[in-house]
């Protein structure tokens, strides 16, 4: 949603390179860049007129006059003024001291409060609570049902002790206000220690809209009541967060939509105009695409700079600690990488969701972005399936799959024998480079680290003509200049000679190492393979 912006912000910040200090005319420029973009970008003017005050402020300051390096402090300055307008800081849930916590959720029909309340609860139950969802939208048509239905999704348990309404055509039954009291009293007494409740929307806001939500927070009282705003609705989600903070008096924001393209600048104005913050931000269609939200990440995010914490916490959430601990058995004892081990990673990946949006989360993920775009993530269940249709056998030892095996293998998979061919040689390659790493010697053409990938010039590469090994044919034709000498080698009994390139001495030219008289062992600087 913020790739737009994110470019905008990059391209300002890159006239800024490489100039030793800053002139008032260079802020002023940067400035009324960063006004374009977050204009462009949909984010409310009163934001945006304070935001750029700041910037300007602190830009002319003794901070970045005084910096080494003035343009990394602009992007500091902008940062952190991000996080401002985002919130601060990370706002958590409010929890109960004794009782059930209860979380009420508003906003407008269509916003997806409903799907979030099983986004949420399946949230919470992974941090360890118990909770419990309680439909209290009895006047949108199947709402009720649609929350069973979310709800077994994320496996949750749901309190509906009332149909709602079918059809539109239906008119509005049962006491919403009613089934939220006997919800949270249901949830004390099945001792669940979260109680989240789905309350009624509108297409727009209106008296009886906010009169229900009203009489519904003061029948319940709960810790927190979300507004949950759809993230693609421009700059009527000022207007609409405005009134429900003076209707229900809302704790904190909930984002939903987040992985839409719209310009999403309207949504980040939410906080800096309402002070309430920012809590969560639902990110795609899958009951496990729901995060925290953290002011400080998404500024980075918007910034390029990565979200590497966020990477972390996925991965840790997600990850197989038995198969992590197999995996590094298998180093230590210096075992070979197989196909087994390569489909027990891969699904391990797959648990922590898109591979689109881990990558996403790189610093500087922005300059490959059009790579990320055009990346399939079914490319995974490709390659998935060219290792299920191998034998046990030969995943464990691929060296014996054969042209014909590699025939049945791409049959199998309804794939063509190139790509099996293609995935051979990239294991193959991940092979070398596990065991290099098992054997302590670093990771493949990194400075300082020794090797070289296969295929890639440097020492240990298979690409490389001067690398140890390689045989180019100056060494199988190199003559000494001296026609005894030549006709001594011919009869496999010349002298040693310096090959071309060599230490000593420009290319082309060649020198008698024993007429030298060097060191012993000192042949080893004249080039000799």
């Amino acid at each position: 949603m913020f790739n737009s912006l994110s470019d905008r912000l990059a391209s300002t910040f890159k006239n800024l390179r490489g100039k030793g200090r800053l002139s008032e005319a260079d802020v002023d420029a940067t400035v009324r860049e960063i006004r374009r973009a977050l204009l462009d970008a949909d984010v409310a003017v009163p934001v945006v007129r304070e935001f750029v005050a700041a910037v300007k402020e602190r830009a002319l300051g003794a901070e970045v006059s005084e910096a080494l390096n003035p343009a990394q402090q602009v992007v500091k300055i902008v940062n952190e003024e991000l996080q401002g307008i985002l919130g601060g800081e990370t706002r958590r849930i409010a929890m109960a001291k004794t009782g059930p916590t209860i979380i009420m959720l508003a906003g407008l029909q269509g916003a997806g409060k409903t799907t979030l309340a099983g986004k949420l609860g399946s949230w919470l139950a992974g941090q360890g609570h118990k909770p419990l969802l309680v439909a209290s939208d009895l006047q949108r048509p199947n709402a009720v049902n649609q929350l069973q239905v979310v709800g077994e999704r994320a496996g949750v348990p749901v309190f509906a002790p009332h149909p709602g309404t079918t059809s539109e055509f239906d008119d509005p039954t049962g006491d919403p206000v009613q089934v939220a009291r006997d919800g949270v009293a249901t949830a004390r007494a099945k001792l669940h220690d979260v109680v989240i409740v789905d309350t009624a929307g509108r297409l727009g806001v209106d008296q009886e809209l906010m009169k229900q939500a009203r009489d519904i927070r003061d029948a319940i009282v709960p810790q927190e009541v979300l507004f949950v705003i759809d993230a693609m609705i421009g700059q009527d989600a000022v207007n609409t967060a405005l009134a429900f903070n003076e209707g229900v008096d809302f704790t904190g924001v909930v984002l939903s939509k987040l992985d839409g393209d719209a310009r999403g600048g309207a949504a980040l104005s939410v906080a800096s105009v309402t002070g309430k913050p920012i809590m969560f931000a639902s990110t795609g269609e899958g009951v496990k695409d729901f995060e925290q939200f953290h002011p400080d990440r998404m500024a980075k995010r918007i910034l390029d700079m990565g979200d590497v914490l966020t990477l972390i916490e996925q991965a840790e959430a997600s990850w197989d600690k038995a198969e992590a601990d197999r995996m590094a058995q298998k180093f230590a004892d210096q075992e070979d990488f197989t196909f087994e081990d390569f489909l027990a990673q891969m699904q391990q990946i797959r648990k922590m969701g898109s591979m689109k949006k881990l990558l996403a989360m790189m610093p500087n993920a922005a300059q490959m972005r059009q790579q990320l775009e055009n990346f399939d993530d079914r490319e995974i269940d490709r390659v998935e399936a060219i290792v299920r249709s191998m034998t046990p056998h030969e995943r464990v030892a691929p060296k014996i799959i054969n042209g014909s095996r590699r025939a049945r293998i791409a049959r199998g998979s309804g794939v063509t024998v190139s790509e099996v061919n293609q995935l051979m040689e990239r294991f193959g390659q991940a092979q070398k480079m596990m065991k290099r790493m098992a054997q302590g010697k670093g990771m493949p053409n990194m400075p300082g680290m020794g090797g070289g990938m296969p295929g890639m010039p440097g020492a240990g590469g298979h690409g490389g003509k001067k690398g140890k090994g390689a045989k180019g044919k100056a060494g199988k034709k190199a003559r000494s200049g001296n026609p005894a000498k030549r006709e001594a080698q011919l009869k496999g009994g010349g002298q040693k000679v310096a090959q071309q390139g060599s230490s000593f001495g420009q290319q082309g030219q060649q020198f008698d190492q024993d007429a030298m008289n060097l060191p012993k062992g000192f042949e080893k600087f004249l080039g000799e393979k």
